[in-house]
């Protein structure tokens, strides 16, 4: 029998089986032939047969080990790994020092998750058989899950740990290096992360890998070029090299098409798409691709589309769950993405991507109080002083109640004439769907002048709408006092202002805003208000963005020694803004525009205006910023007009969590 030992020593398993079957015909009861068939049937992935053969022949030779290990072995096989779990045991403490028991109960204990008993166990056969190559192998993987199960668990420091100690066994082991690598990334230390994926690249294939990666450090770091740049290498490589690797091929044109998403190429992704497709139309990353392409042109509706036909063929799709959960929270439907956030979390515990959407969602949904407060003055030597007060309270991801209250005191310090007004409105707002909003709040102004004291009603209401993707249309009104100075004040002018907002945004970076406002003043005059905007996005992290805008402004009547009321007044002028408010601890604003007003007939004049902010988070509740703002555009008060305003907000989550959070939880499973 030695050529079928042979046979089963290279693996050559359909070899072997074929040779002791040929044995067991002419010696249907030989025991080592039956024990090298059950092996070889075993290996082929017959397990159930070789369950019973080895359960048969255990049955008659009781006590013999080599039997019970291939019995234990074959439970191992066929995925019994309890029972296995409870065999090994019992033949290690019929024989502690042998190796091949000992490390088939590791490997048991590995496949069961037990890791830290799988390792204890797997280092007590190294200490039997040092420096054996199968066990070795075994603690390697054993090592590989329990530093992902660390990970999970947010345990880096120690996952990474029993990585480092894989790759002093293995030295540049491109399993290792790729767990090392996505735990760096987790922890943003992306130094290290690019250090570990360009040891990876030790050979041609591997170099792909290796581009991969980079990529998505790359993008991590926000340097989109350099990861389109990347993936592209990494495809060019994958159709030279290695042409016969579907697996490779796949993730490279995954990644390539990835970069081009994060670049907006849009034309070049679909494009690149359309070429996967035809080459691998059985891939289960097609839906995904599709779906993300979705979810970065806002094509919302296709993004559920792909998610729920993931989810179809996997209700455990990692991809399918907490990517629809993102699709439903941009869709404005926020109860059915917290319903799939917690699935991705009940399929896979303490994922950091699913607990952060989660967390977000619920701060969205948490109650809040603002103040701002501001000194402001101009040229006409106008000073006033005013703090308001704002609040939230969503009852439902579909209803909130909203508050404020305002106190501005202002004087003239040239006349003497001061005024004081207070504003307090309720009200209510309300999202119908994904498309449609309403807001309505209601209240009332008290003014005290220098000759007269009033109240008055006070309220606004508008419906915001979605009519198309990448677009928003708001229809509103708002009823308010001119409140700018003592002496507008003193006059008891209320202004109704009908509005309409649009807003275009493209895939191409670029942006269009326009806002029309017709008011009808009690004072029997009318205002015409126009204001455009063209704007381009050049970074996306922080923002940064230019353009030009466009006002113009009329009045029916021109009352100029009351307020200014020009006949026609236009206003041109380019601007630049930066912003930094994505989740840092300090977030930053700086915005500058400079132009030309035209004032009826009056000589042109150059118009400046700048505003900055600063602010910090001091707490995922506490917020505080200052501003200050300075304009010399023509207002409500006259040309030749220069404004300042310097200012401090605050922002407090004055609770934990949602009013409804025990709704929210009842979602999980």
């Amino acid at each position: 029998m030695k050529e079928g030992f042979g046979y089963l020593e290279n693996g050559r398993y359909q070899e072997a089986k074929s040779f002791f079957e040929g044995i067991l015909k002419n010696y249907p009861d030989n025991r080592t032939a039956k024990l090298c068939y059950g092996r070889a049937i075993g290996l082929l992935g017959e397990s159930e047969k070789a369950v019973a053969l080895f359960t048969e022949l255990k049955s008659i030779y009781p006590n013999d080990y080599e039997i019970k290990l291939n019995y234990a072995e074959s439970l191992l096989w066929n995925k019994n790994y309890e029972k296995a779990e409870t065999y090994y045991q019992t033949i290690v403490e019929e024989n502690s020092t042998s190796f091949a028991a000992v490390l088939g109960y590791a490997n048991t204990l590995s496949n069961l998750k037990k890791y830290p008993q799988a390792l204890e166990t797997v280092n007590k056969a190294l200490s039997i058989q040092a420096g054996n190559p199968n066990a070795l192998i075994s603690r390697k993987y054993i090592r590989l899950g329990y530093a992902f199960t660390l990970s999970q668990n947010k345990e880096y420091e120690e996952a990474l740990n029993l990585l480092e100690q894989n790759l002093n066994d293995f030295p540049e082991d491109k399993d290792t290096l790729l767990n090392q690598a996505n735990i760096y990334i987790i922890l943003e230390q992306y130094d290290n992360a690019e250090k570990a994926y360009r040891t990876i690249a030790t050979n041609p294939k591997d170099s792909i890998t290796s581009l991969q990666g980079l990529s998505l450090v790359s993008h991590k770091r926000f340097k989109e070029k350099k990861a389109l740049e990347q993936a592209s290498e990494a495809l060019r490589k994958a159709k030279k090299l290695s042409p016969s690797d579907e697996n490779l091929l796949i993730s490279s044109y995954e990644r390539y098409i990835q970069a081009l998403f994060w670049n907006k190429k849009f034309k070049e992704a679909k494009s690149t798409l359309l070429e996967f497709e035809k080459q691998y139309p059985e891939s289960t990353n097609l839906l995904s691709l599709r779906a993300t392409l979705g979810m970065y042109t806002s094509d919302f509706g296709l993004s559920l589309d792909q998610y729920q036909k993931i989810l179809a063929k996997s209700e455990s799709s990692f991809d399918g769950n907490l990517g629809i959960a993102n699709a439903y929270r941009a869709s404005g439907l926020d109860m059915k993405s917290y319903e799939f956030a917690f699935k991705t979390l009940f399929f896979y515990p303490k994922q950091p991507d699913a607990e952060k959407l989660i967390a977000t969602l619920k701060k969205s949904h948490t109650p809040f109080i603002e103040n701002r407060t501001a000194y402001t003055f101009d040229n006409g030597n106008n000073e006033a002083i005013s703090t308001n007060f704002n609040t939230e309270i969503p009852l439902s991801p579909k209803l909130k109640i909203r508050g404020s209250y305002s106190f501005r005191t202002t004087e003239n310090t040239e006349t003497g004439s001061k005024a004081e007004s207070q504003e307090a409105l309720i009200g209510l707002d309300y999202k119908f769907g994904g498309r449609i909003g309403l807001k309505g709040n209601l209240g009332f102004n008290a003014s005290d002048a220098n000759t007269t004291s009033y109240t008055g009603v006070i309220g606004e209401v508008i419906i915001s709408t979605k009519p198309f993707r990448l677009q928003s249309l708001d229809f509103g009104y708002k009823r308010e006092l001119q409140n700018f100075n003592a002496d507008l004040i003193d006059r008891e002018i209320i202004m109704n202002n009908y509005s309409i907002n649009y807003n275009l945004g493209t895939n191409i970076n670029l942006g269009w805003y326009t806002q029309a406002i017709y008011t009808t003043q009690s004072d029997d005059n009318t205002r015409n208000l126009l204001f455009t905007s063209l704007y381009y996005n050049i970074l996306n992290r922080p923002v940064l963005k230019t353009g030009i805008n466009y006002q113009y402004i009329s009045f029916k009547d021109q009352v100029p020694t009351i307020y200014f009321s020009p006949s026609s007044f236009h206003l041109v002028e380019v601007f630049a803004e930066l912003l930094n408010d994505q989740n840092n601890d300090w977030i930053y604003s700086l915005s500058a525009a400079a132009g030309r007003q035209f004032v009826e007939e009056d000589p042109a004049s150059t118009t400046f205006r700048a505003e900055g902010k600063i602010g910090h988070h001091f707490s995922e509740r506490f917020m505080a910023h200052i501003y200050g703002k300075y304009s010399n555009i023509a207002s409500a008060t006259a040309a030749g007009f220069e404004f300042t305003e310097i200012g401090f907000k605050l922002k407090w989550y004055f609770l934990e969590k949602p009013l409804f959070n025990k709704k929210i939880e009842k979602l999980r499973l």
